[in-house]
């Protein structure tokens, strides 16, 4: 069975000539959402293909023009759907480098081997991403930034991540 990868969310629509607004969650943003990129509209049980016409950028959000559909009714009823990509789109990617589905659900633990918490998302807010973890114990999430300084192993068949933790890091 075909594992399907979610790269974003079509917040809205914009304008009468069918474009969608599209809030990326992929780490390839660049290339999966590149003029002549084919993606899966997915709302419930149904999964459209489309391929990208144009795109730009509008704030923190994406603007997808697409070869399939060019009014604003046309893309109406995909509001809120997902859009993702077959598991056969994914390269392969250099040693050290990871997708972020790999890295989401990953159990996270100190040097001296405290488990702190579980990664449940990861933000890319400029210079190196940030990895949040929903703690093992209390209530505030955890923000781990993604550099060689705290961040010392990753064991992807494990599911672990092993960090330096750094004064003021769980505070």
């Amino acid at each position: 069975m075909m594992e399907w990868f979610n790269v974003g969310k079509i917040v809205n629509t914009h304008g009468v000539r069918g474009e969608v607004k599209v809030l990326s969650v992929t780490d390839f943003e660049e290339k999966r959402f590149a003029k002549g990129a084919v993606l899966y509209f997915e709302k419930g049980a149904e999964k459209e293909k489309v391929t990208v016409k144009d795109v730009r950028y509008h704030k923190q959000f994406l603007l997808l023009t697409l070869h399939e559909y060019t009014s604003l009714n046309d893309v109406e009823k995909w509001k809120g759907a997902s859009i993702v990509i077959p598991e056969t789109d994914l390269e392969e990617l250099e040693e050290g480098e990871f997708y972020y589905h790999q890295i989401i659900g990953c159990d996270v633990y100190s040097e001296e081997g405290e488990q702190l918490g579980r990664i449940k998302e990861i933000l890319t807010p400029g210079a190196n991403d940030v990895w949040v973890v929903k703690p093992a114990r209390g209530n505030k999430d955890i923000m781990i930034p993604y550099i060689d300084d705290v961040v010392k192993d990753i064991d992807i068949e494990n599911q672990m991540v092993t960090i330096h933790v750094m004064e003021g890091l769980l505070s």
